[in-house]
């Protein structure tokens, strides 16, 4: 259920103002030919392009389907990148979509919600992860979504389930990032889901942090810094 209503929310952002020119089972088929799945297309700011969400990230396409665009666009006459204007919308509905299954940290004083994709292998995971302390003092909570970087029939995402399916989340978590051995536990869960939003993001590494107005940084971050740059979102 997830999965769709995700997919429902982004097809909102996405789905108007396509040019009578193009269909949608049209841009469908060109881009499975490339071994994508579009989620939702629609008429970009750029003339002539479409911007199309896909399964692997936001993509652009000529409207007359010949030519795929991957990669940031630039306006220079507004100064900004148009991918980014499409994509913080994106996460931030995406990411909310998961806030009843995310492993959240909570600050005791809490001015900023931050999800992060995670993984239990990675080293710069488990360097934020010893720090979550300090990211908590700042007024941080951090709310954990799945990213198994090896895929869905890695170890790594089996460890993950068995995360999200025990009994003491955060315990599981911390003894995963520790590289203890986590106990095996099954249960209906969202983890294959968390990592196909977060590839949906174009994230291919961990971590990778969503602020709360639906920028991505990806990579780690010392909790100073980041409170810094939470600081300075706009209201």
């Amino acid at each position: 259920m997830k999965k769709f209503s995700y997919l429902a929310v982004m097809a909102a952002f996405l789905s108007t103002g396509l040019t009578a020119q193009v269909s949608l089972p049209e841009v469908n088929k060109a881009f499975s030919e490339v071994g994508l799945n579009v989620k939702a297309v629609a008429d970009s700011t750029v003339p002539g392009m479409l911007q199309v969400q896909t399964d692997k990230g936001l993509f652009f396409m000529s409207e007359n389907k010949q030519y795929l665009f991957e990669g940031n666009i630039y306006d220079l006459k507004n100064k900004k990148l148009v991918n980014e204007d499409i994509l913080k919308d994106i996460r931030k509905a995406g990411v909310k979509e998961f806030n009843d299954s995310a492993i959240e940290f909570k600050a005791a004083d809490e001015k900023y919600v931050v999800h992060i994709f995670t993984d239990t292998s990675c080293g710069y995971c488990r360097k934020l992860h010893d720090e979550m302390a300090d990211f908590n003092k700042a007024g941080i909570t951090v709310r954990y979504l799945a990213f198994p970087r090896g895929g869905v029939q890695s170890a790594t995402y089996d460890e993950l389930q068995s995360i999200w399916c025990a009994k003491d989340t955060q315990q599981a978590m911390t003894d995963g990032k520790a590289g203890k051995a986590v106990k095996q536990a099954s249960c209906k869960n969202t983890v294959a889901q968390q990592y196909e939003l977060g590839q949906s993001f174009g994230i291919n590494g961990t971590p990778a942090l969503i602020l709360p107005d639906g920028r991505l940084i990806p990579g780690y971050q010392p909790a100073a810094a980041l409170a810094a740059t939470l600081s300075q979102e706009a209201p």
